[in-house]
This record gives C-alpha cells, sequence and structure tokens, in this order.
C-alpha cells in the first residue's frame, strides 16, 4: 500500500484549491486536492510540506486532521491521508500539474475528480 497526503486548502473566501494533474501523468486529466507520497521517514506534515514547495512552490502550515480514505486503483492501493493547511507565503507557481482553481465546495462536482479524492469532495460538500 502506498502512503499518501493530501491538502484540502481554503482561501478567505471558504474556496478549496484544486490541481488538474498533467495529462502525460498517472490520472492526467483528474483533478485533485494537491500533496504525493510520503516518503520514508517523513511523518505526514512534512511530507506535506515538502511536497507542496515542490509541486506549487508554496510554503503552508498544516492544521487539522480532516479524513483518510483507501482506494483501489487495481494496479495499485494507496492510503490517502487529507489534512487542512493554509498557504503561509509563496504564489502558486505549477510544476506537477497544468491548472489549478479555487472553488467553492459546491462547485467541486464540475471538475473530474481523481477517485481516491471523491470522498473528501463529498465530506467537504456536507460541511
Amino acid at each position: 500500500m502506498i502512503e499518501v497526503v493530501a491538502a484540502i486548502i481554503r482561501n478567505d473566501k471558504n474556496e478549496i484549491l484544486i490541481a488538474k494533474r498533467k495529462e502525460s501523468k498517472s490520472l492526467g486529466g483528474f483533478w485533485e486536492f494537491p500533496g504525493g507520497k510520503i516518503e520514508k521517514g517523513e511523518s505526514d506534515e512534512e511530507s506535506l510540506i515538502r511536497e507542496l514547495k515542490e509541486e506549487m512552490d508554496i510554503d503552508i502550515e498544516v492544521k487539522n486532521y480532516f479524513d483518510e480514505n483507501i482506494y483501489d486503483y487495481a494496479d495499485k492501493i494507496i492510503k490517502l491521508k487529507a489534512y487542512e493547511a493554509v498557504i503561509k507565503k509563496g504564489n502558486i507557481n505549477l510544476k506537477d500539474h497544468s491548472q489549478f482553481v479555487w472553488c467553492k465546495p459546491c462547485e467541486l462536482d464540475k471538475y473530474k475528480i481523481a477517485p481516491a479524492d471523491i470522498k473528501f469532495v463529498e465530506e467537504i460538500k456536507n460541511d
């Protein structure tokens, strides 16, 4: 099982940050909460901070544990752990994604969300 973390980042308008995976990547074209694989020896929080710096060139502060989801993608099983976070500094500069948007929770259904992230979308919409 691959352990992965994702950041649920809200701005001051209560919009949520999602990013579209590059077409050349696994799950290309799907939208997701940004994050990535936990490396050996890293805590969840350390991994999220590193991944968001590498993928989006932003510094975040991890706030609260949100939830987790185990998802079987047929070729791999992932355990995705989500945390609420805020951007401390930096402007988003995409490196691993083709686009990003800030959207209202009720608008998340308009996007083709990665299957492992759908559980979190449902929870956000019901919040």
